[in-house]
């Protein structure tokens, strides 16, 4: 007699649910680099209990997006502009390969698509630049036809959307990247493998270029900033100082 399965009610992951949450806000710099999250700080936040944060911190700490911090809880990673380049690389190879097996398939990218991202590019929101972005090569992934390719990149993903968000909030994007993205299209849809993974490799050659020089100048002068604001201060007067 086969064994009785009891039916279960499905609900909402909170541990992802958690994760997404607190993603999203480091990714949009409302949680920025160097603030200290505590799992009682974030639940009461969040309304959950303590158990799904701690294992959502976990994930996190895992994927670099945070850090452990002295004494409780963790601090928000830092940007990076070098670990940038770094996903870049790996990225890079990624969409080379993905654009030369989607050649192979003639894969014609959805014009509404491309007209979406320079519709984005025109305006001034970071969040739709990005999604879009990230929707055209998407679409590439899955048009190789290797599912692996998009399960491994969007982890690199992930840490590319913070750095984009971060830029492109004080700088616009490269007047050139969606041109890049029709010359990539065109020679997918024409079924050029060579020209696809060519001009893919020189694109985010390009992108990283510009990102990672962005994000130095960004970090550089938000340095200098703070700085010069510790300097301003005065020194605080302790007990045995001279007025």
């Amino acid at each position: 007699m086969p064994a009785q399965l009891v039916s279960i009610e499905a609900a909402p992951d909170l541990v992802d649910q958690v994760y997404r949450a607190l993603l999203g806000a480091i990714s949009s710099g409302a949680l920025a680099p160097g603030e200290r999250l505590t799992q009682e700080d974030i639940a009461q936040r969040l309304g959950v209990s303590r158990q799904p944060v701690l294992q959502a911190l976990r994930l996190l700490k895992k994927d670099g997006f945070v850090h452990d911090a002295p004494g409780r809880g963790v601090l928000v990673a830092p940007l990076d502009a070098e670990q940038m380049r770094q996903v870049y690389q790996v990225r890079g190879a990624l969409d080379v390969l993905a654009a030369r097996l989607a050649a192979g398939q003639r894969f014609c990218i959805d014009p509404k698509l491309m007209e979406r991202g320079r519709r984005a590019a025109r305006g001034r929101n970071v969040e739709a630049m990005i999604d879009a972005d990230m929707a055209f090569h998407q679409a590439i992934y899955a048009a190789s036809g290797n599912p692996l390719i998009g399960r491994s990149a969007d982890q690199h993903w992930r840490h590319l959307r913070r750095a984009m968000g971060a830029v492109l909030q004080a700088e616009p994007q490269r007047e050139s990247l969606w041109d890049e993205h029709e010359a990539i299209a065109k020679a997918i849809a024409a079924g050029d493998e060579a020209r696809a993974a060519r001009l893919s490799e020189a694109h985010v050659a390009q992108a990283s270029e510009a990102l990672a020089r962005r994000l130095a100048e960004q970090l550089a002068r938000g340095a200098a900033a703070a700085g010069r604001t510790h300097s301003a201060s005065p020194p605080r007067h302790r007990q045995g100082d001279t007025a």
